[in-house]
């Protein structure tokens, strides 16, 4: 009896990945959206069905946590090889006054073209915000338009089934990131 609890445990335990990012499989938030894509085209979670798909909500005059965190994605996607071809970058923009679908577009440019800019309306974009636990608020400037924003300033990371199962913090580097997707792609082949 004892040979066969401790065989039971031991089974156990080796069955669970060790992600570096923070573990959140089961959540009951941030399960879908309904957002447009800087193509102008509507997407939801199932459009990226198949992919890892690494979602960050930015603003595209912020001077320097959005622009670091997209490149370290391309350059995730970059070390993972032809792995790199399983995973999507979505960057929401938290400031759809100023960011025009021209605007992300350009701004997606800049780091891998695979990449897509979502965006929504003001008023959807605060429900969007809600349900993915994101803050962000309006930081007015010495003009109109010299504004930035205060966000929040992680990624949430989907298995290949649309499943949120990661939150990784900003600044954890490339290293953590493409190990904790490289475990994703593990889990479903």
């Amino acid at each position: 009896m004892v040979a066969g609890a401790s065989a039971l445990f031991s089974a156990c335990s080796g069955q669970k990945a060790e992600f570096a990012a923070v573990d959140v499989t089961g959540a009951d938030y941030a399960k879908d959206f309904a957002l447009t894509d800087h193509n102008g085209q509507a997407r939801t979670m199932k459009d990226f069905n198949g992919k890892i798909v690494v979602m960050f909500f930015g603003y595209t005059q912020c001077p320097d946590v959005c622009p670091t965190t997209m490149a370290e994605l391309a350059e995730v996607r970059k070390v993972l090889g032809a792995d790199g071809n399983r995973v999507q970058g979505l960057f929401v923009t938290v400031d759809p006054e100023r960011d025009t679908p021209e605007v992300l577009k350009a701004y997606m440019a800049n780091f891998d073209p695979s990449f897509l800019a979502l965006y929504t309306t003001p008023e959807k974009l605060a429900l969007v915000a809600k349900d993915y636990k994101v803050y962000y608020k309006k930081v007015e400037g010495k003009t109109a338009t010299s504004y930035t924003m205060d966000h929040s300033a992680g990624s949430y990371i989907y298995d290949t089934k649309g499943k949120l199962r990661l939150f990784t913090r900003y600044g954890t580097g490339t290293a953590p990131l493409v190990a904790d997707i490289k475990l994703l792609l593990k889990e479903a082949s």
